[in-house]
């Protein structure tokens, strides 16, 4: 079906449906007005389902493959419903991902124009984001009226790449012509503040007034210094007009897909975007989002963030589980990324599966504190054994769970997940959008942390390190007291530690920094040693991609 079709199906009017080029477009959000007040069990209110998962392996469990077949088959119900999800990153379809539109018979479509930069948006907000940078590095080089401190500067630039050269970088050298010198790093551009507020800002006042409250350093006497103090967040958001537009596209099938926000749950936020989401409920009878890696990391996310910006929580929540992945936590085989997968996880095992449902078991009873059912979602592969199956149903229910399914939509498209459509849809009209947050604003930022780590990650004892005491000690000239928080940890494991599989308990938890995302009006932690610019695999993905001479991509998985 046309775009401009699907658009007219969902209720959005002619003037306010962008055609951008094939297979995509954009929507004006603007039609839509103010957004309603937080409300739950209104009458007629849409269905809202949330994707999300086990802890990921390099095996790949796929949540948005499930997103995407899940949101096909409910409209084979007959249930009007958009699949909600985020724009992926160039770093990991370089890198050793590949691409995020599905996979099988469960993508949307075309792939490559999803996967190669789209509309444009994540270079936007590169662009809004540099020039904040720019304009830093200006104020100071140009008689520093602001009396900024430049070893107080926090503002990285951004690149979305993986490179991993550029994590600490000095600029301004080769004399006074070329600045000042200074040590600053760059992150990759999804897991930047300005991705952040666009994904979360409800309007255009709303992101103007975002951007203008970003904070990026002191002056010389201690006092706190915003993008506003430099007059450079209306150009910011100048350059963001288009991006905060959520893009259309289509499914296999040819079900709506909302393609707002960003990837890399474990370093951002890791959501589809509020105004995407919201579009979809203004003329669908259901909307299916996703939510990035496990539900310690996206998933706690969407909660406590996301949800709080909303207005609303989902009637249900999916969580996605393969047996395959299931043997690795169970310990048969390790994987190491660039290198090849090992066969034996190719093969059935029941003991090793029965043996790694205590990482699934850990997600079912995290979903669950949030006061939401879950349904978990078996991603069939040709090698499983139905013996494995049983194990994985009879044990999510004993956790807790409403059913475990198993599923075919890689293989088999919309035909594939029929009986977790009919399950997800009865479990969801059964239950208000209601949810619990896992703690309250006003508990002290500190604690919010812990209460993260101890009851999302099974961590015992938190430990600060002295530079993040010192940033904790700020929270009051930071006005965050009451801000959530964002905890960037690997995806690898439920703990800090890659190397912990299944459900590790009572380790020690090390915070090394506090990051205060006064824009997004979040507080982030930087556990371990986790990156926020990636790096590349031995083996990446950019070696199999090309474009032929007769102009199409391949190699884009």
């Amino acid at each position: 079906m046309p775009l401009d079709m699907i658009a007219q199906s969902m209720g959005i009017p002619p003037g306010y449906f962008h055609p951008f080029g094939p297979g995509r477009a954009k929507i004006d959000p603007r039609y839509l007005g103010e957004l309603p007040s937080p409300s739950f069990g209104k009458k007629n209110e849409p269905l809202y389902v949330l994707v999300t998962g086990m802890t990921p392996t390099p095996l790949g469990e796929g949540k948005t493959t499930t997103s995407i077949g899940l949101s096909m088959d409910l409209n084979r119900m007959g249930v009007r419903t958009a699949v909600s999800i985020r724009q992926p990153s160039m770093g990991p379809v370089f890198g050793i991902k590949g691409g995020g539109a599905g996979g099988g018979r469960s993508t949307i479509e075309p792939s490559e124009v999803l996967n190669l930069h789209l509309t444009g948006d994540v270079h936007a907000v590169g662009a809004a984001h540099n020039l904040l940078a720019s304009a830093i590095d200006n104020e100071i080089y140009h008689g520093n009226r602001l009396e900024i401190d430049p070893l107080t500067v926090a503002w990285p630039r951004v690149v979305d790449l993986n490179d991993r050269p550029l994590r600490r970088v000095v600029i301004g050298l080769g004399g006074a012509p070329n600045g000042g010198p200074r040590e600053t790093r760059f992150d990759i551009t999804v897991s930047s503040e300005v991705m952040a507020i666009l994904a979360l800002s409800t309007s255009y006042a709303d992101l103007i007034h975002r951007l203008g409250e970003i904070s990026f350093g002191l002056s010389r006497g201690g006092q706190l210094l915003r993008a506003r103090d430099l007059e450079v967040e209306g150009a910011m958001a100048a350059i963001l007009r288009e991006a905060f537009w959520p893009n259309l596209m289509a499914t296999s099938e040819g079900t709506p897909a909302i393609v707002h926000g960003s990837p890399f749950a474990n370093i951002a936020h890791g959501n589809s975007s509020v105004i995407g989401d919201w579009v979809g409920f203004s003329g669908m009878d259901c909307v299916v989002t996703e939510a990035g890696f496990g539900a310690d990391l996206g998933g706690e996310k969407f909660f406590d963030i996301k949800c709080r910006t909303l207005g609303r929580g989902p009637n249900v929540a999916v969580l996605v589980a393969t047996a395959k992945s299931l043997r690795m936590h169970g310990g048969l085989a390790d994987t190491v990324a660039g290198r090849p997968i090992p066969a034996i996880l190719d093969r059935s095992d029941v003991p090793s599966v029965r043996k790694g449902m205590s990482n699934l078991i850990r997600q079912i009873q995290n979903v669950r504190r949030f006061g939401v059912p879950v349904v978990v979602a078996i991603n069939s592969h040709p090698e499983d054994s139905p013996e494995e199956w049983k194990v994985i149903q009879e044990l999510s229910l004993s956790a807790g769970a409403e059913s475990a399914v198993v599923c075919t939509h890689f293989r088999d498209g919309g035909e594939g997940a029929m009986e977790l459509a009919e399950v997800v849809h009865r479990m969801a009209r059964s239950t208000d959008g209601s949810y619990e947050p896992l703690y309250a604003t006003d508990l002290p930022v500190e604690d919010k942390i812990r209460t993260v780590a101890r009851e999302m990650y099974g961590a015992g004892e938190v430990v600060f390190s002295a530079r993040a005491r010192k940033s904790l000690a700020d929270v009051d000239r930071y006005k965050a007291q009451d801000f959530p928080v964002c905890i960037a940890k690997t995806w690898a494991s439920l703990s800090h530690d890659p190397a912990r599989k299944g459900a590790p308990q009572g380790f020690s938890f090390p915070v090394e920094e506090i990051r205060f995302a006064t824009g997004a009006r979040f507080v982030t932690a930087i556990a371990g040693d986790i990156q926020t610019m990636p790096g590349l695999p031995s083996k990446p993905a950019y070696r199999r991609i090309r474009l032929t001479p007769g102009g199409q991509v391949e190699g884009v998985s």
